[in-house]
């Protein structure tokens, strides 16, 4: 550990007030430093809203290098910071990341995390997605935000998957049309049917701006390699696309028991849940 890392992390550990540690958390943050990545993680359980914003916008601007770490957080399952952590892995977009967003988008009971995740499903970084599987990752997020759009009971979770939606439809437009017509569809029902006059407002905006003309195109298949140093997110992928295949056999598209894997695949241990988790005190609509 290098004496700036070493002198930033014992100003996060000094720090007295919760001024002195926000500043302290901001500092480390700005630093990108990776050997700074468990304490800002271990920072997401504080209870100062400005000073886990700062951890988690350190984490962000790590990025990849942060993404093992806030899995394995979210696999032990801590009440009081899932959701920043969800926020964090959603903004990163990593393909590791990919699966956990999607089970918690579809099937978490804390609606901060649903929404968080909603939004980030639509924002990952498909580009470093091999070929042969960006396609199923993609077509599984379009299905899944659609579901939540249409069966989410709170309105903050459909407005974030609306944006999802739009997000990723502006990616596939111009190889998958069918895929970006699917989705203008639902933008159009949306815009009469939602109980929200948010999310209908924000559906009718998307329709409006992406009614455009779209011409079939072929996807490239050839000539791509996949990043290793990825580590083992491509193995995580085949996973994900053995077990569509598996469900395509049984259940119709759409339909909420296609998630119920999802769900255990994030759901907590021995008996704990997530309905004590709070929302962030500056969780707001963007």
């Amino acid at each position: 550990m290098s004496d700036l890392s070493s002198s930033l992390i014992q100003a996060v550990e000094d720090a007295d007030s919760a001024e002195q540690l926000r500043e302290a958390v901001q500092n480390l943050a700005a630093a990108r430093l990776e050997a700074s990545i468990p304490i800002l993680i271990a920072i997401l359980s504080d209870r100062s809203p400005g000073t886990t914003a700062a951890a988690v916008n350190g984490l962000i601007q790590l990025g990849a290098p942060a993404v093992p770490a806030l899995l394995a957080q979210l696999e032990r399952n801590p009440s009081t910071d899932r959701v920043w952590a969800i926020r964090a892995l959603a903004e990163i977009g990593d393909p590791r990341g990919f699966m956990t967003l999607l089970g918690a988008a579809t099937a978490d009971f804390a609606m901060a995390v649903r929404r968080a995740a909603a939004r980030g499903l639509g924002q990952m970084q498909w580009q470093h997605f091999p070929p042969d599987l960006r396609d199923i990752a993609q077509e599984e997020a379009m299905e899944a935000l659609i579901f939540v759009t249409q069966q989410d009971e709170e309105w903050r979770v459909r407005y974030s998957a609306t944006l999802g939606l739009e997000s990723l439809m502006a990616t596939i437009a111009g190889t998958r049309p069918t895929w970006a017509l699917q989705i203008q569809t639902q933008f159009e029902h949306l815009t009469t049917h939602d109980d929200s006059w948010a999310v209908r407002a924000r559906a009718r905006m998307a329709w409006q701006q992406h009614q455009i003309q779209l011409t079939p195109l072929t996807l490239e298949k050839g000539g791509h390699t996949c990043d290793h140093s990825m580590g083992n997110w491509q193995a995580i992928l085949d996973k994900l696309y053995d077990r569509k295949g598996r469900e395509r056999l049984i259940l119709a598209e759409g339909d909420p028991r296609r998630y119920r894997s999802l769900a255990a695949s994030v759901a907590p241990k021995r008996g704990t849940d997530f309905r004590g988790e709070a929302s962030p005190a500056n969780d707001r609509l963007t």
